[in-house]
């Protein structure tokens, strides 16, 4: 069956020069992006009842955009300040420069791991173990960041401050597409519940990363798709390989 209409699980690119562009103009096919999952903050009451105080700590640890986008606004919310002695820590520096939204930059104190793993940012924080490090977490999280700082015997504190919710579909709105495009178990979760009567056929399911596979296959449907691999290691590059095969 030739593909006509791909959903993306994702919000619209914000640039023009997005690779799915390409791939749509290249093969004449029709791209609609559209997400499955939705992030959003706790509301107040919700985070005082985990009993953690934001001021009572001296520096917080950053692990993406969500955590720092989320963690502003609940502070926000709460109307708690947060004084120009905080120190920053992340996981990388693109998600550092995301700090920039919110706060003036060349004033704080910041620090990050130059390649964006964990051991990294483990090194940056064990040289300064004096802190007192908060962690503001999804409440889709594990245990990796509290097991290194646990190792690193530095005080810290970990609190949910977002959730994943299912992003829900309108009555009016049709699953009528040739292949279906997934970057997480959330969004095959929330494909369950929006379409709980959803027979896949001839419909191309895609994943990215290996936690999105399993759940595709957990949910008893057919994998067509997986990235990354060798050949294709975006998510863009394993449609475009997959359209060039069977288109």
């Amino acid at each position: 069956m030739k593909v006509k209409r791909i959903l993306i699980s994702q919000p619209k690119p914000a640039s023009e020069k997005s690779p799915y562009y390409d791939i749509a103009q290249k093969y004449g096919i029709e791209l609609v992006f559209r997400p499955f999952i939705k992030i959003e903050s706790l509301s107040t009451k919700e985070f005082r009842q985990q009993k953690v105080s934001i001021l009572d700590h001296t520096a917080i640890i950053f692990t993406s955009r969500h955590a720092i986008d989320h963690f502003f606004q609940l502070c926000a919310d709460l109307r708690v300040t947060i004084p120009e002695t905080m120190k920053y820590f992340f996981i990388s520096e693109s998600i550092a420069l995301y700090l920039q939204k919110y706060v003036q930059y060349r004033k704080r104190k910041i620090f990050f791991g130059n390649s964006g793993k964990l051991d990294d940012l483990a090194q940056c924080i064990g040289k300064h173990k004096n802190e007192k490090y908060f962690v503001p977490l999804s409440d889709v999280h594990t245990d990796e960041i509290k097991n290194m700082l646990d190792k690193l015997k530095v005080q810290h504190s970990e609190a949910v401050m977002y959730r994943t919710v299912s992003n829900d579909f309108t009555p009016e709105e049709k699953l009528d597409y040739d292949m279906l495009v997934f970057f997480s178990p959330s969004g095959i979760a929330s494909l369950q519940k929006n379409f709980p009567d959803f027979e896949q056929g001839d419909i191309v399911i895609a994943s990215f990363g290996p936690t999105t596979a399993k759940a595709v296959r957990d949910a008893n449907l057919r994998l067509d798709i997986e990235a990354p691999s060798v050949q294709a290691p975006s998510m863009a590059a394993a449609i475009d390989l997959y359209l060039k095969e069977n288109n």
